[in-house]
């Protein structure tokens, strides 16, 4: 069997091919580094994370850009051995003036190195490339949610060739995004995302015999959604691309999420849906367009043997594909060895440009986060310890630093709630030199924090805090919960702390 959802935690907008027996999914990562999240499984019941495609600075630059911005829903294609991605890199999105830069990296090799970006367009976002022959086709929505555009592609000369035109203006649900073309018995399908997002979030699919329309509504529409039924556990399904299979099957990838009450601090997930045609349309097998929490595998007797993500981290094997830091790559501020990783502090969380941290995206409601630290502050602007943060506006920080004295070693528990100034919760005398354990064990919308030092028992900080604001709805934001490693240095820059370890442990 197949359980839903197959990426857990924040794994957005999925885009999902089949390069021989191998499949793929690509994910938004919005503000998180490195841009686009890539998986691999043979089997579509496990599957392992590679290194992203944008991993390098000149691939993509996010430094200032806003919480929600970054990469929007990538779109992966493979056509003649060739394997192509498409992103958008969000800069604002005040409406109406959008700023969505679109650009174009491919390669022979997706473990390996991508090319070098080509700028597409900034018309709008969830921009994806169709292969039709010899010719190549751009669709991405228009931004104000004004229709879906086309334009033909050129990759001989790395541009945009011929006209730009409107091909479908969406359903009656509106905000029209998320266009996939596909070509099926002699016509092409256009699947959208539309209803927005959120709660009424819904797949819809319009079909033609010429690429360039008219476009027919499938009268069954919408093929996807959980927007009628509010007691379904995955909600918000939406946002879908399709793949044919070895045997000819088609199968569905789309996003969903598992709300708490009322809140989803694991963000947006990737689901999985077997199909079949039906009239010359797209249907979930079985009928109905609710999203399925399992179903009986299509690749039974496959193994494949996926790499696990390790619960607890030595970081003797280094820093692994499954972590990610805020807007900017690691680069030398963030580096492992002798079995330990450190941190040299730059600016502090509010900031958009320079934050050093190293975070697991929250993949349950049950989830434990613990960090072993070595860190020994010498101003007040030093500081260090483990981040619980839903972006850099709502979060709980567990940090040690000097008492406003300069001189008294303080274990300090901080949080904002969407943007606003530090509220310490707790301070906490610690004896000089210190190593510390620092925990955050969060059951529902509760999070309780502990910590021990030198080989001491844990001690309970408080009696539990409200998380409810590190989720998608209260944030309000596109990412869902992390844990994270943090560090600042907001007096000179540079001052470093050191981790032992870093253990995620979730409880499904």
């Amino acid at each position: 069997m197949i359980q839903n959802p197959v990426l857990r935690g924040f794994s957005p907008d999925p885009s999902i091919i089949r390069a021989g027996d191998d499949y793929y999914i690509a994910v938004s990562t919005f503000e998180w580094w490195p841009g686009v999240g890539l998986y691999h499984s043979r089997d579509l019941k496990n599957w392992e994370q590679l290194p992203s495609p944008l991993r390098r600075a000149s691939q993509l630059n996010m430094r200032g850009n806003p919480n929600n911005g970054g990469i929007w829903a990538p779109c992966l294609s493979y056509h003649e051995g060739t394997f192509f991605l498409i992103y958008t890199d969000v800069k604002s999105q005040k409406r109406p003036c959008y700023n969505t830069h679109n650009y174009l990296v491919w390669t022979d090799d997706i473990a390996g190195e991508w090319s070098e970006p080509v700028y597409l367009n900034s018309t709008g976002f969830d921009p994806s490339l169709f292969h039709d022959g010899d010719r190549k086709y751009l669709v991405n929505m228009r931004n104000g949610f004004k229709g879906i555009l086309m334009q033909e592609y050129d990759h001989g000369k790395r541009a945009l060739v011929g006209a730009v035109r409107t091909i479908f203006t969406g359903t009656d649900m509106g905000f029209t995004e998320g266009p996939h073309l596909y070509r099926h018995g002699g016509q092409y399908y256009l699947i959208t995302a539309e209803g927005g997002t959120g709660y009424g979030h819904a797949v819809t699919v319009a079909r033609a015999k010429d690429i360039w329309g008219p476009y027919e509504l499938d009268p069954q529409n919408p093929m996807l959604t959980s927007r009628d039924d509010p007691s379904l556990p995955l909600q918000k399904a939406g946002h879908a691309s399709m793949v044919k299979m070895q045997d000819g099957e088609w199968l569905m990838a789309h996003l969903c999420a598992r709300p708490v009450e009322g809140r989803c601090l694991t963000g947006r997930e990737t689901a999985l849906e077997p199909l079949e045609w039906v009239d010359g349309w797209p249907r979930i097998k079985g009928g109905g367009h609710a999203p399925l929490t399992s179903f009986e595998s299509p690749l039974e007797g496959v193994v494949f043997d996926a790499r696990e993500e390790p619960d607890r981290d030595d970081f003797s094997g280094g820093v692994g594909a499954y972590y990610s830091s805020l807007r900017i790559p690691p680069g030398e501020d963030i580096s492992a060895s002798g079995g330990r990783l450190r941190l040299i502090g730059r600016e502090t969380l509010f900031s958009n440009f320079r934050v050093t941290l190293l975070a697991r995206r929250q993949k349950e409601s049950g989830c434990t986060a613990e960090a072993g630290m070595i860190f020994t502050p010498e101003m007040i602007e030093h500081a260090a310890g483990l981040a619980y943060l839903y972006n850099n506006e709502n979060f709980y920080l567990l940090i040690k630093t000097l008492a406003d004295d300069d001189e008294t070693p303080i274990l300090r528990l901080v949080r904002s709630v969407k943007g606003s100034n530090w509220e310490t919760l707790a301070e906490i005398r610690l004896d000089p030199h210190e190593r510390l354990i620092l925990r955050a064990e969060n059951e529902g919308l509760t999070v309780r924090f502990y910590y021990a030092g030198d080989g001491g028992d844990a001690r309970e900080i408080g009696d539990g805090f409200d998380s409810s604001f590190l989720s998608d709805e209260a944030a309000p934001g596109f990412t869902g919960a992390h844990f994270a490693l943090y560090c600042h240095d907001a007096g000179n820059g540079g001052h470093a702390a050191e981790f032992t370890c870093f253990e995620v442990k979730c409880r499904k």
